[in-house]
């Protein structure tokens, strides 16, 4: 679905190499993690794979056919078979829009019919269509733009840190909310964070970032459960339970 090639993006004015050849592939239907503290050239690694940057040096492929290079007129295959969910809801919502225009809006048409059932699929009930964001909570919101990244009915979805804003409860049942779209939709995932915990709720395989390389890639299991780097190992040492946090909130003990 998604190859990357010795993919290198080179910032001159501020001398900064902030991806220095990364490599892999992800298969349909995989739910692939991208892992790494801030400035391990993540994010800039989820602009190429949009094609909302162009990389400095190496490729990109969809579906077998090179991004890296075409230009915005060509990529319209690309804007409807990828969607992002990013970080923030608020910043990426439209607060002057109602929910309705926010899950219509990447099919060209109001769809009342479309946006029911997208709100249905998130867990949002159907009059939640005539609201705007700032009445939803960051949790909900967050299934706004989930509703709105599945409208056009994407085969690739990329979520770019799409639980870091949340308080553990919250997180764990968007992260639950994930899995099961992929499964309903399915969608070929991408997840973005600096959280292994988190990643590895959601993925099969992983890819762990430094420094704008990758040190560490495998099936999540034997990443987790042999890391070969040492910088996989301090990540690991710092990854919160999930799980054991979510039962000390609700009463459970801790572990």
């Amino acid at each position: 679905m998604i190859s990357v090639q010795n993919l290198e993006r080179r910032y001159a004015r501020r001398r900064v190499d902030a991806l220095r050849g990364v490599s892999f592939e992800v298969e349909a239907g995989q739910r692939f993690g991208i892992v790494g503290e801030s400035g391990s050239g993540k994010s800039t690694l989820v602009r190429l794979l949009a094609a909302l940057d162009r990389p400095t040096a190496g490729t990109v492929s969809f579906r077998g056919q090179r991004i890296d290079h075409l230009p915005e007129r060509k990529l319209r295959f690309l804007r409807r078979e990828l969607q992002i969910v990013f970080q923030d809801p608020m910043g990426s919502l439209d607060p002057r829009m109602r929910v309705r225009d926010i899950v219509s809006e990447p099919l060209g048409r109001r769809s009342p019919a479309r946006v029911a059932e997208l709100l249905t699929a998130v867990g949002l009930p159907e009059d939640a269509a005539m609201r705007y964001p700032h009445q939803f909570s960051g949790g909900q919101r967050q299934r706004i733009s989930i509703a709105r990244a599945l409208a056009p009915n994407p085969s690739v979805l990329v979520a770019d840190e799409p639980v870091s804003a949340l308080d553990v409860t919250v997180r764990a049942q968007i992260l639950d909310l994930l899995n099961r779209l992929v499964d309903e939709f399915s969608l070929t995932l991408v997840f973005v964070s600096h959280d292994l915990g988190v990643v590895r709720r959601v993925c099969d395989r992983v890819a762990v970032m430094r420094r704008g390389e990758i040190v560490e890639m495998g099936d999540v299991e034997q990443v987790y459960g042999a890391p070969q780097h040492e910088y996989t190992r301090e990540l690991l040492a710092a990854a919160p339970n999930l799980p054991a946090e979510l039962a000390r909130l609700q009463g459970g003990t801790d572990a």
